[in-house]
């Protein structure tokens, strides 16, 4: 199992058309990011998504994406080039994996992976927390001024902001509980008791 300092993590976000009777969910818009405790963060990568089906009016009150925004987007299957080199030999990670995971299911045997899961990681590391939703997260450590820095002039519910937040509190988590020397299990399968001993 690799150090955490000697890992390439990836993250990988996507918004979505939202859910509506009789119809499944689809991607509109898919960011990536990547960072390292050695290389720093770096490595951005957005895209919007062609999609069938139209995008909801609750999902456009989230994240702004129209039918404007996708009228000349490629399909996510198409870019199976870019994915594979960005998140082949890549820890994954995402705030809430479930969507993400799913959506890949567009390309089966994919393999990636190792997955990280900031949502559980925050909900272990600070259980006092009363949100732990990405943005609530962030602003409670006081990263936001730090993600606005490495994606400026966007906003939670892009893509690629908030898979670069998601990154921001990896890099803060590890070094709050320096994590830095620990195996990568610790993050896929964590000990919280470990954690909180080991806390500075």
């Amino acid at each position: 199992m690799p150090i955490l300092r000697d890992c390439r993590f990836t993250a990988i976000d996507f918004e979505s058309a939202g859910a509506a009777p009789g119809r499944t969910d689809a991607p509109v818009q898919i960011g990536l990011a990547e960072w390292s405790p050695l290389a720093g963060h770096g490595g951005t990568f957005m895209s919007y998504l062609r999609t069938d089906q139209p995008v909801t009016w609750a999902a456009r009150k989230v994240h702004g994406i129209g039918p404007e925004h996708l009228a000349d987007a490629p399909a996510l299957l198409s870019l199976w080039p870019e994915l594979k080199a960005r998140l082949a030999g890549a820890v994954v990670v995402a705030h809430g994996k479930g969507t993400e995971k799913r959506f890949l299911r567009t390309f089966p045997g994919h393999g990636f992976g190792p997955w990280i899961d900031t949502l559980l990681l925050s909900r272990a590391a600070w259980p006092e927390l009363k949100d732990h939703s990405l943005g609530a997260v962030s602003s409670a450590r006081g990263l936001t001024e730090t993600i606005e820095t490495l994606v400026p002039g966007k906003r939670w519910h892009d893509a690629l902001y908030d898979a670069v937040a998601s990154l921001v509190l990896l890099e803060d988590l590890i070094s709050s509980f320096a994590l830095e020397d620990q195996p990568l299990d610790l993050l896929i399968t964590p000990d919280t008791s470990e954690w909180h001993r080991m806390r500075r």
